[in-house]
């Protein structure tokens, strides 16, 4: 099935007389006819549904549309992005162990890369998304496990070079994991170019309303973990009997790891209730995505002529950096744009502030236009000097494209630069 299909029914199959739209299983626990059944599914949690801490129905309906439309083996659902990128890595990651990131990733993942998982004892090597072969091959470590980077990156908005990525990743044995948040899988599927892993923040356009945080992680099941570098996987895990994931589950081991020993322990699985408000919005992925793309194409060529903008950054533009990655691997630059008002900081605020249709909000791929003025906000304690040797200037706007009228937000666009 094709995209638009898969999001309408994958996932869900209702027999006779079941309902047509996934129910809501409002439940914690399961009832078994034996003291012996209870038992069986401790030792093996995939034989049924043991607690809602593990697998709940409707978020399982989820996790298998997520999935087929990313064409994964199988998709784990959790309680935000961050978990999603949090336990890809510890999957495979215990102290002692590196992994590679590009510096151009959510700011909110660098913290967590940079700050938190080195306090557990994972390092994190960054290199620039934009790095030579052998620059890369360079960073690599006898304790690298794994690199990570963002299709799209929130809010450099660069392009990841996935095949060369995955071409190194692979010749230094270790899965390539891609955050593909801002590109959805209705513009991108990372599987299809070499990425091993993908994750998203199923907050932003999966949801599209802004109803709920949420995150995903997508097992493509192509990747060979018996190389000797992942003993998780392919040793006897004492908290399960010695199971053996690799010879027990196969292709499944990654992602049923993660459920059976990362979720068991951390366990940020969603809700039922929120797996029904993402669902709701997954259904009508593939059309708002095709109007994102039209929208922010339409605002960024405005922006690009506009006397008072410095710069416009948006893939979907000849002139930018990584339109030429944009059209290898995307379908569409998405809805977010990132442009610098002439005047630095005091002009940028000036101009959001005076926006009466977009909204000024922290946070991102919503139904409705919104802005975000990083120097003012998520950079706030950081000096003009500070921003800058960040990648950051002064006047830089993030404008997140909705699905209004486009003359619409043209013209509040226009309104407010003109009070400049």
């Amino acid at each position: 099935m094709k995209d638009e299909t898969l999001c309408l029914h994958a996932g869900y199959a209702p027999k006779n007389t079941e309902p047509r739209v996934v129910p809501i299983v409002q439940s914690t626990t399961y009832v078994y006819d034996s003291t012996e059944d209870v038992g069986a599914v401790f030792d093996d949690p995939t034989k049924s549904l043991i607690y809602s801490r593990f697998a709940n129905p409707t978020v399982m309906a989820v996790e298998a549309k997520i999935a087929a439309l990313e064409g994964g083996i199988a998709a784990m659902c959790t309680s935000s992005g961050q978990a999603a990128s949090l336990l890809s890595l510890l999957n495979i990651c215990s102290s002692g162990d590196s992994f590679i990131s590009t510096a151009q990733i959510y700011g909110g993942t660098v913290n967590l890369f940079a700050v938190t998982l080195k306090k557990l004892g994972i390092e994190c090597i960054f290199v620039d998304c934009d790095a030579g072969e052998e620059e890369l091959h360079a960073a690599f470590r006898p304790n690298t496990k794994a690199v990570f980077g963002e299709t799209l990156a929130n809010p450099a908005l660069t392009v990841l070079d996935i095949e060369k990525f995955a071409r190194i990743a692979h010749a230094h044995h270790v899965p390539l994991i891609i955050d593909s948040t801002f590109a959805t899988p209705i513009l991108c599927k990372p599987i299809a170019y070499g990425a091993d892993i993908v994750v998203h923040s199923t907050s932003k356009y999966m949801d599209g309303h802004a109803l709920q945080v949420g995150g995903v992680i997508v097992d493509s099941g192509k990747f060979d973990w018996e190389s000797g570098n992942f003993p998780g996987l392919t040793e006897p895990d004492e908290s399960y009997h010695g199971l053996h994931y690799i010879k027990t589950y196969g292709k499944l081991a990654y992602i049923l790891k993660a459920r059976m020993q990362l979720m068991r322990d951390f366990g940020c699985y969603p809700a039922a209730h929120s797996a029904f408000l993402l669902n709701l919005g997954l259904e009508t992925l593939a059309l708002r995505m095709e109007r994102y793309c039209q929208n922010a194409q339409t605002v960024a060529e405005y922006l690009e002529k506009a006397e008072q903008i410095e710069s416009v950054s948006y893939p979907g533009l000849p002139n930018d950096k990584y339109y030429g990655l944009a059209q290898k691997y995307l379908k569409g630059a998405s809805g977010v744009i990132t442009f610098v008002v002439e005047g630095g900081k005091a002009n940028a605020v000036k101009f959001m502030d005076a926006l009466t249709l977009a909204s000024n909000e922290v946070h991102v791929a919503d139904i409705r236009t919104c802005v975000l003025h990083p120097a003012s906000a998520t950079h706030r304690q950081l000096t003009d000097q500070q921003l800058l040797a960040a990648g950051i200037h002064p006047g830089l706007v993030r404008f997140s494209v909705g699905l209004e009228n486009v003359d619409d937000i043209l013209a509040d666009i226009k309104q407010a630069l003109d009070t400049l």
